[in-house]
Order: C-alpha cells, then structure tokens, then sequence
C-alpha cells in the first residue's frame, strides 16, 4: 500500500493520517497531527520548514522513502517524540538540537523573546540574564540570539542537559556571550546579579506525571516533576532569586498548571500572570523589590520543602 505514496506532500498526509489513527498525543512543540507529520518530513530530508508550496509534489528516492516510513512506525509505535526522532526542534524562531538529554524545547516564554519581553521590560536595560533551568538551553540561547547586547547565563543541574546546551550555544554562534554552568538553582552563583532572571523549572506534580501520555516517558522525568503540587523548584527560585536580581530586576517564571496551587498557598503575593496569544499559560512576573517586600511568606513556604 505505501508504494503509492512517492512525494513530500504523499507522506506528509500518510504520517498525519497515521498519526490522528493511533492516537498519538501532540504536546512537543506541535498541537497537531499534521504540523508533527510536517515536521517529521521535512526535518528528516533535511528541508527547511518554510519550503515553498511548489516542493511539494517532488519525489522521494527509495532510501528516503524507506527512512520515513520506518521513523512514522517509530513515532507509533515507541511513542517518541518527533524532535527526537530527527533530532532537532524549532523555538522562538531558532532551530536547536534535541534529544533526551533534556525536554524537547517548549515553552510559551518564546513569544516573549519574540516580542522583545514588551511591555513588561519598557524601559529597563537589561546587560545580563539568567535562564535558569535552562534543559537544551533554548530559552537563554534565543534571549541572546533576539538580544545582541546582552550576556546569557544558561543554568541546569543536569549534566547531560549542560552537554545539549553548549552543543546548541555552539550550534548557534553564541559563544562569546552565552555561557553554561552546572547549579542546583542559585547554589554556584553566589555573588552573581542579573537584570532579568527567566526560568521555566520543573512544575509537573507527581500525580500528573503518573497519568502522561507515553511520549513523555522519553523526556527526564528530572525536568517535569517538581513534588506534590508542582512547586518544589519555584518556591525556591521565589525565595532566593532576590539575591541574584540587579535593584530593579524581574524574574520570570513558568510553572504551567501549577498556577491555581501556587495561587493558594501565597494568596496575598502580588504575582503578574501573563497572557498570550492563546491566553493564560501559567506564567507569571515579579519584580526583585516586590519579592523582598513578600520575603518573609516565600521564605516560610519555601523552607517547608527543602
């Protein structure tokens, strides 16, 4: 049956058909069956994901065809994600490498960086950054890659994690202003002040993670699971991230479904959750002086998980 299918557009409809059938779960920088099949085709011939339309009836070599067809089977039946399948994943308008060192590259922090982090920097210079556990890097990569003047500090307690990032610092020339450090958050940063700290932690309970579709077993469950309600990591980031902010510094954190736990346990912590273009999505903003000005209630929550 598949020796009918012989072009791009073939097997771009075949992998997506394939894929709503089995039932697969779309969560990896894809929302959809045929955006994934796009990206499996395209990527693994090694073609750009803006090809124009007119390529689209080109014909496949039987090697390539075989390639394809073999990685479709894959993706159904060992449930991996399609980064990982071709080794590669698309953030903030960047192309990075992935593979399961660290989460597949994923975050609505990209359409921040894309919008110059507007409104919420408007007039706040900003020298350096943090991305604080920063998995592949792609955050504080695509800060630096959008933001020529500034110096990037990617931080993760991974040490293959820390691999994959300077793989991709490499793979996207940001050597002279992008640097990766190993560090169980703030821990090996003592004296070091940013203007912005941007971090998407850890925030998956445990609950939640024993009902995850199968393609997330392939990602390190270190990167998903942040204890009972999701907040073990960004209770801590909360806690000391104002020993790390310049005096007029934002931190920025993504904790996902988490938000309404995070809501109950500090109600009177004036976080700002931000919008996008698909609404909320579990991200918030404080400012380093309203974090000292709240410090005593995240110290007292923070220290009850340490």
């Amino acid at each position: 049956m598949t020796d009918a299918l012989t072009t791009l557009l073939d097997f771009i409809r075949y992998a997506a058909s394939r894929f709503d059938a089995a039932g697969l779960t779309f969560g990896h920088s894809h929302d959809n069956a045929l955006d994934e099949a796009t990206h499996l085709v395209l990527a693994s011939l090694h073609l750009p994901p803006d090809l124009p339309p007119t390529y689209a009836q080109a014909h496949l070599t039987q090697a390539e065809r075989l390639h394809l067809l073999a990685l479709i089977e894959r993706r159904i039946s060992e449930r991996i994600p399609v980064a990982y399948l071709v080794g590669e994943a698309w953030f903030a308008g960047l192309k990075f490498k992935s593979d399961a060192r660290a989460l597949v590259p994923r975050s609505p922090i990209a359409e921040l960086i894309e919008n110059g982090f507007v409104p919420w920097l408007d007039g706040r210079e900003v020298t350096r950054a943090l991305d604080l556990c920063a998995g592949s890097g792609c955050i504080g990569i695509a800060m630096a890659a959008h933001n020529p003047d500034w110096q990037v500090d990617l931080v993760d307690i991974s040490d293959a994690a820390l691999a994959l990032a300077r793989e991709n610092i490499v793979f996207q020339h940001v050597e002279d202003r992008v640097h990766a450090l190993k560090s169980d958050l703030f821990a090996a940063l003592a004296g070091q002040r940013y203007d912005l700290i941007v971090s998407n932690p850890p925030y998956v309970t445990e609950a939640e993670y024993a009902a995850m579709p199968g393609e997330y077993a392939h990602e390190p469950r270190l990167g998903l699971t942040a204890g009972k309600d999701g907040l073990d990591m960004a209770l801590r980031i909360l806690s000391d991230a104002p020993a790390h902010l310049n005096p007029d510094g934002l931190l920025i954190v993504e904790v996902g479904e988490s938000e309404r736990a995070l809501g109950q346990l500090l109600p009177k912590l004036p976080l700002v959750w931000l919008d996008f273009k698909v609404g909320p999505m579990g991200v918030f903003a404080i400012e380093r002086t309203t974090l000292l000005e709240h410090a005593a209630v995240i110290r007292s929550a923070a220290a009850a998980r340490r």
